[in-house]
């Protein structure tokens, strides 16, 4: 097991640094202390060959615009929140509008733009890396100074189990989650359309046209969004049905069922497999319907479907403040997130 420590960039006297850890077996995981953002996962294919399965930038000026969110850990909200307009115990909050006419992942500076405190825990087969950050009252206009703490715990057995921990001195909102793009075939050689995907989700959450939740619920059964059994991912992101049109593509809210291995990703060509495991009720899953056109590791420009996005979180807060309760934090409550990825060969 190796941990390696790099300086990449000083923003105003803080210091960016990536954060390497390597195991024997060749199983590879970076992350960046700025916005806890997850640059590499390092995986074998069928034939051995050690490659990324994230898609990343090529250079750290890119992670800091970050304009898709690249691997970033994100908060205090995840998805969107309804014309950026939330009521918590009668009192009115007007939050940024970054994703017009909506608030979209905590605002024009959320913790995705954070520069994180991180200590490193080491143990025989496991090294985790412990982000601590703070959020004050009224950052980005929502109340209660915040307590934050998310660990990456890395396996050597190929698993990562991610956690995220939060508590408030106000009443609050926060549902928090990763944004990572996976892509199994490797340093992004091809589309993920070609990729099988299944999800244990017998309804999605329907989306108004602006892309936020009505409340309602549509049954996945008979739709392209029926993952139940494992599907190609291209083969009806281009159907005609009413919420693929709204979204250009998946960009929806699956309610999950409580159960074990409730995700699962695999590239036949490559032989990877990714499996994830969460304690969120529900995963937008995001299929890169609108690319930035930004250089990546690779050297190509970011391009529609090259990563697709598993957001295990609460949901989003829609019309009417639907789903609200599901993002509020007590005083002095603990909040607690836990997902996990786990990547084999077939």
């Amino acid at each position: 097991m190796h941990l390696t420590k790099t300086l990449l960039k000083k923003i105003d006297n803080k210091e960016i640094i990536s954060y390497n850890v390597r195991f024997d077996n060749g199983f590879e995981v970076e992350i960046l202390n700025l916005g806890g953002i997850i640059t590499k996962i390092i995986t074998p294919d069928k034939n051995g060959n050690l490659e990324n399965v994230v898609v990343g930038y090529k250079d750290i000026e890119s992670y800091i615009q970050n304009p898709s969110y690249f691997g970033a850990i994100i908060g205090r909200t995840s998805g969107r929140i309804c014309e950026g307009q939330i009521s918590i115990d009668g009192v009115d909050y007007e939050l940024a509008k970054n994703y017009n006419p909506h608030q979209g992942h905590g605002g024009d500076k959320g913790f995705n733009s954070k520069i994180w405190d991180l200590k490193v825990v080491e143990a025989e087969n496991n090294i985790t890396l412990k982000l601590y950050a703070k959020s004050l009252d009224m950052e980005e206009n929502y109340p209660g100074n915040l307590d934050l703490c998310v660990s990456f715990k890395i396996y050597e057995d190929y698993k990562i189990e991610q956690t995220y921990e939060a508590v408030s001195d106000k009443k609050t909102l926060i549902n928090m989650t990763n944004h990572s793009y996976f892509n199994l075939s490797g340093d992004i050689k091809r589309p993920i359309i070609d990729e099988y995907l299944k999800v244990d989700c017998d309804y999605i959450l329907e989306l108004d046209k602006t892309c936020v939740p009505t409340g309602k619920k549509i049954s996945v059964e008979n739709t392209p969004f029926d993952f139940k059994k494992e599907m190609k991912i291209g083969d009806r992101i281009n159907n005609n049905h009413k919420q693929i049109q709204i979204g250009c593509g998946y960009d929806h809210i699956f309610v999950l069922n409580n159960s074990q291995n409730q995700i699962k990703l695999n590239d036949r060509i490559s032989g990877r497999n990714m499996i994830i495991d969460t304690d969120q009720n529900c995963v937008v899953i995001y299929s890169m319907n609108f690319p930035d056109d930004v250089e990546l590791y690779n050297g190509k420009k970011t391009q529609r479907r090259y990563g697709i996005c598993f957001e295990t979180q609460a949901a989003p807060i829609g019309r009417d403040m639907c789903f609200i309760e599901d993002s509020l934090l007590n005083k002095g409550e603990k909040y607690t997130q836990k997902t996990t990825y786990t990547f084999s060969i077939n």
